[in-house]
């Protein structure tokens, strides 16, 4: 198709198009919108004004548009003081009357309102008020003069009806929507004027209601007063009437109670102290009761003490002498024997003395580190025993009575198997210290400094069997001094070996902790004191009081933190010289001959009976003392003249004293020994016949029985003597 043919269709297709737009444009540009509560009043072309309440075109030039608002406008009446609303009564009210006028949304009230005022003066809310006020004051005046005050008050709502009615509908366009009294009050009499007709009658009526009511509401305010007061008075009498009652109530109740509180109080005293005797009485009962028998079981544990001691003694005395006598024999025979072996030995002595005198010192080292080593453990084996003896004392001093002898009897049988067993480790080591002793011998025949060793060996030997004889005699109470002069001699004579052995002893001691106990011991028994070498045998024995055993903690809490350094230092020292001396030692002997070895090992066992020796005569002077100290402790409040025996007079006396002892308690206790005992002394004639057998037979009698022939050495039980046949007496027959 040619565009040329086209050309007009689109030019009237776009001419309609442009004519759509300007008139959507014309539309958009002239449109009013009416806001609500307002009227839009347009004055066109036509005879009559148009009112459009939505919205409307306005083309300019030709159109004239106005806005009215035709919305809810308030108008206030005011009237207050000497303007103030006079009444049907003369009198004036302050009152405030709001009025609620519109504008209906019609066309014909809108365009009259329009016409009568004009549009700016009726969208003007003063303007309204100022057209309006006038009128509505008329009509309030009106509506006022016809009611009274009390029936403005009473029938609001008939003074607003009235109002409405005399305002009518008239209003120029405008409806009168609602009337409301917002504010009546009456005027005060100070605002109304006395010149006035109307005031001064107003002024007249309040004045005669106000005196009257004056008058009334004095009258009743008095009456009030007077019955408050009279009622004031009243309750205030019973008041006091029932302040007093119960003053005198509690006044009388204070009394019972403080009368019956004193009674209780008297009362209470006397029972406490009452109870407070009986208590005291059964204290004193009691602490007398508990310190008999106290006294009796320290009595009954040092008897069992001193007889458990008198055993463990006893036996290792025993043990003692004939370990001694052994030694003498051996001696003896060792001695012979090595002069038969002499002539045959002189050449080959000859041969090996060289050797041996390089060997001396080395070897001198070496047995007197393993002198020590063996001291040491001699030693701590002695403390642990006392230890042990010490607690176990302790243990037993806690004990009922026949548990403690029970316990002193197991502790004596114990104490004689220790000794046996004693006896035979010390056997053993008497004949190893034998055969040392031999080969000393046999090493120092050949030099001058052997045969004074071997003369001094003869002396101590002998100073040895004549301290064990001396020991026999140690019974009485000066066996202390006795006893510390034969140490001094065997000390002295033992010579400077003997000297370092005792101060590696005391230095043992000191770092073990026991230091401090064990200096008080010796220098207690140094001086000799009665007092204080009682009190060291009795720690000995378990008998020690607080305060020694206080010391004791004391000292083994100070020493308890430098025993362990000191044991492992001991020990380290004690190992690394018997490895030092054992290698010295085996180096050496593995160049010796076979007659230089055994010579060298008969001289070791020599040395070491020598030294075994030594050591049961220090054991059994440790005895001898303990011994004495006991039987002194036993004995120091009594008065016994001993004349001669021998050294079994502490057992005999033990066995006498736990006898009688026995039979004291066995009396005391047993309700059937009493009976049968006054029946056997008071008994008659006719009670002659009496059942010794049935009588025997009793347990208690078989323990009392049991307990005098074990007293006497007899270990046949009660009952096989019982059993036998009983010769009758001359009264049965």
């Amino acid at each position: 198709m040619d565009l040329a043919a086209l050309m007009p269709f689109l030019t009237i297709i776009g001419g309609i198009i442009l004519v759509i737009l300007g008139f959507f444009g014309l539309f958009k540009a002239f449109y009013i919108k009416v806001p609500q509560g307002t009227a839009l009043i347009v004055n066109d072309m036509s005879s009559q004004p148009k009112v459009h309440f939505t919205g409307a075109l306005v083309y300019p030039v030709i159109y004239k548009k106005e806005f009215m608002r035709i919305s809810l406008l308030t108008l206030e009446v005011d009237r207050r003081g000497k303007d103030g609303l006079i009444c049907h009564d003369n009198l004036r009210a302050d009152i405030t009357v709001a009025f609620y006028l519109r504008v209906n949304e019609t066309t014909e009230d809108v365009l009259k309102v329009a016409k009568a005022i004009g549009v700016d003066r009726a969208s003007d809310h003063q303007a309204v008020s100022t057209l309006f006020s006038a009128k509505f004051s008329e009509a309030l005046k009106t509506v006022g003069k016809q009611l009274d005050l009390a029936t403005l008050f009473e029938n609001r709502q008939d003074f607003r009806d009235r109002i409405v009615d005399v305002i009518g509908k008239d209003l120029n366009g405008y409806a009168l929507e609602d009337v409301a009294i917002d504010y009546l009050e009456q005027t005060p009499k100070s605002a109304l004027d006395p010149n006035n007709i109307f005031d001064s009658e107003g002024i007249r009526k309040i004045t005669e209601i106000t005196a009257i009511h004056n008058i009334e509401t004095n009258q009743k305010e008095r009456d009030q007063e007077l019955a408050i007061q009279k009622k004031n008075v009243e309750t205030r009498e019973a008041s006091l009437a029932l302040e007093r009652q119960q003053a005198d109530a509690e006044a009388r109740q204070k009394r019972e109670i403080d009368n019956i509180r004193a009674r209780e109080q008297a009362e209470t005293l006397r029972v406490q102290e009452e109870e407070r005797l009986k208590a005291e009485q059964a204290r004193i009962q009691t602490q007398q009761e508990i310190e008999i028998r106290e006294e009796n079981r320290m009595r009954e544990v040092e008897v069992a003490q001193q007889n458990r001691t008198r055993a463990v003694a006893i036996e290792e005395e025993r043990v003692s002498r004939a370990r001694e006598l052994e030694i003498v024999a051996r001696e003896r025979e060792v001695e012979l024997q090595r002069i038969e072996k002499e002539k045959a030995l002189e050449e080959e002595r000859k041969n090996i003395s060289n050797v041996i005198r390089e060997r001396v010192a080395v070897e001198k080292t070496v047995a007197q580190e393993e002198e020590r080593i063996k001291e040491v453990r001699e030693v701590s084996e002695a403390e642990r025993m006392r230890q042990v003896t010490v607690i176990n004392a302790q243990a037993e001093a806690e004990e009922s009575l026949v548990r403690q002898v029970k316990k002193a009897e197991a502790d004596e049988a114990s104490a004689k198997h220790r000794a046996e067993e004693i006896s035979t480790m010390a056997q053993a080591e008497l004949e190893a210290s034998a055969k040392q002793a031999e080969a000393k011998k046999r090493l120092a025949e050949g030099v001058e400094a052997e045969h004074a060793a071997l003369g001094l060996a003869e002396a101590r030997v002998r100073q040895a069997t004549a301290e064990a004889e001396e020991k026999e005699g140690l019974v009485l109470a000066n066996i202390t001094a006795e006893k510390l002069l034969a140490e001094a001699r065997g000390l002295k004579e033992k010579g400077l070996t003997e000297a370092q052995v005792m101060e590696a002893k005391a230095k043992a001691e000191q770092q073990q902790g026991f230091a401090e106990a064990k200096i008080l011991e010796e220098k207690l028994a140094a001086q000799a004191r009665g007092e204080e070498q009682q009190a060291n045998a009795k720690e000995k024995l378990g008998l020690a009081d607080a305060k020694v055993l206080e010391e004791k903690l004391a000292a083994q809490a100070r020493g308890e933190g430098q025993l362990g350094s000191a044991q492992a230092e001991v020990i380290r020292q004690r190992l690394k010289a018997e490895a030092d001396g054992l290698t010295d030692k085996f180096k050496s002997m593995d160049h010796l001959s076979d007659t230089a070895r055994s010579h060298e090992e008969f001289r070791m066992r020599l040395e070491k009976e020598f030294e075994q020796a030594m050591a049961s005569i220090d054991a059994n002077k440790e005895i001898a003392r303990e011994q004495a100290d006991v039987l002194a402790a036993a004995l120091s409040k009594t008065n016994i003249e001993i004349v001669g025996g021998d050294g079994s007079f502490f057992n005999t006396f033990s066995k006498a004293l736990s006898l009688g002892k026995a039979v004291d308690g066995f009396m005391d206790k047993s309700s059937f020994a009493k009976e049968n005992v006054e029946k056997l002394i008071n008994r008659s004639k006719e009670d002659k016949k009496v059942d010794i057998a049935a009588l025997l037979k009793n347990p208690e009698v078989q323990d009392l029985i049991n307990g005098f022939m074990a007293a006497k050495g007899v270990n046949q039980p009660a009952k096989t003597v019982i059993s036998k046949p009983i010769p009758p007496t001359d009264d049965q027959l």
